[in-house]
């Protein structure tokens, strides 16, 4: 699928929904064509850099919004047979111009600023795969899909991959957790350790791994994003003491929180105590502690289970073991990267997300072929290649 400006998009919407309604009621569309439509919609749209900038194109795209708006309002005319409105690209027409179209207060259609535009989950990209969307990750930016491979990492056995997700690309990571360990648990396949990246983890999935399928979920917990921590000096929420029975919190120097509140923050429970002012006001280390001058110091945790939880990982993930244990999640960086390399993961051939899911499992069957194959026909591996020295000097060794 090529990649669509804004202008280009809305251009070739109106064209594609132009051709669909030739095809299906030539008779009826006839009376509705301008001289000006063969040349804005009759071939595809490509649209480079305009001369006049950000006007011009605003000129452009509210030139293609009444070209759109004319066939739209022909289409929900009493007199139109019915069946014209519940074509695809019609249809697609419709909720493209709602996404890049608004009516001002003297009722013309007016061409949104991106600032307005409606979230990328929600707009197309092109109208010929209304499942492809826009999304950013990190360096990354792409319209289409996002694909989950989940690998086995067993000794002396070809690592294979066991299952494979599809998603639009803007449902997150975190999102498909859970529906991977449950659709593993239907097919008899789950491990008892799954080994992720950060994107794939919480204390909550952690819980939720141990206590309905008995899978120690292992991975970097997010650290503490607290000013204090990410500065590395100061009191941080891993120095206050939790009693939990009776919701308060004791810092450092000993004062004790003097309220406990319940948060809704991103659909996530935590629970907020705040301090005294009277006690932050004068207390030597408020320097350390707050960077406000005024209000009390406060932290946020999670309910205690998944505090506990969070506080056990995040000490274990700086140990030498657990580093150790998590270095062979290496394995499956590898697999996506020859994936991406040999057979095209990250470019679909096909439209739809039911068909491009169809092409990553065809992919991950290519690769398990290829580990079994490569498996068989080699020799015992070890975890380290011997080199002719090394066993020339082994051999020697008394």
């Amino acid at each position: 699928m090529r990649t669509l400006s804004r202008l280009e998009l809305v251009g070739e919407t109106l064209r594609a929904a132009l051709e669909e309604l030739a095809e299906a009621a030539p008779a009826w569309l006839a009376p509705l064509i301008e001289p000006e439509w063969a040349k804005r919609c009759g071939r595809r749209v490509e649209i480079g850099k305009l001369p006049g900038g950000k006007a011009a194109v605003t000129a452009r795209a509210e030139e293609f919004g009444r070209d759109g708006q004319k066939v739209l309002t022909a289409a929900w005319a009493a007199c139109t047979p019915s069946h014209l409105r519940l074509l695809p690209q019609v249809e697609i027409l419709r909720q493209v111009w709602v996404h890049h179209y608004f009516w001002d207060v003297d009722g013309l259609l007016r061409w949104r600023d991106g600032h307005a535009l409606p979230p990328a989950s929600l707009r197309f990209d092109s109208p010929y795969d209304t499942d492809a969307h826009y999304c950013v990750k990190r360096d990354t930016a792409w319209s289409g899909y996002r694909t989950h491979f989940t690998e086995t990492c067993d000794e002396e056995r070809p690592e294979l991959v066991v299952h494979v997700a599809t998603t639009i690309s803007t449902v997150q990571d975190i999102e498909l957790t859970d529906t991977i360990h449950d659709e593993l648990a239907e097919r008899q396949l789950l491990p008892a350790e799954h080994v992720v990246d950060s994107g794939y983890i919480s204390p909550a999935r952690i819980e939720r791994a141990q206590r309905v399928h008995g899978v120690t979920l292992l991975g970097p917990v997010v650290a503490d994003h607290s000013a204090q921590a990410k500065a590395g000096s100061g009191f941080d929420k891993a120095a206050f003491a939790i009693d939990w029975d009776n919701e308060q919190t004791i810092c450092p120097r000993g004062a004790t929180s003097v309220s406990w509140t319940k948060l809704n923050i991103k659909d996530h429970t935590y629970l907020q105590a705040r301090f005294a002012e009277a006690d932050c006001r004068t207390c030597p280390d408020r320097a350390h502690c707050t960077p406000s001058a005024t209000r009390p110091r406060s932290i946020a945790v999670l309910p205690q289970l998944l505090h506990e939880i969070q506080t056990r990982n995040r000490f274990d993930q700086r140990t030498e073991q657990w580093q150790r244990r998590y270095a062979i999640r290496a394995g499956i960086e590898a697999t996506l990267s020859q994936n991406v390399r040999a057979p095209g993961l990250r470019r679909s051939r096909y439209r739809g997300l039911a068909k491009t899911h169809v092409q990553h499992v065809l992919t991950a069957l290519a690769c398990n072929v290829t580990q079994v194959s490569d498996w068989i026909s080699s020799t015992t591996r070890t975890r380290r290649r011997t080199t002719g020295f090394h066993a020339l000097c082994a051999a020697a060794a008394p």
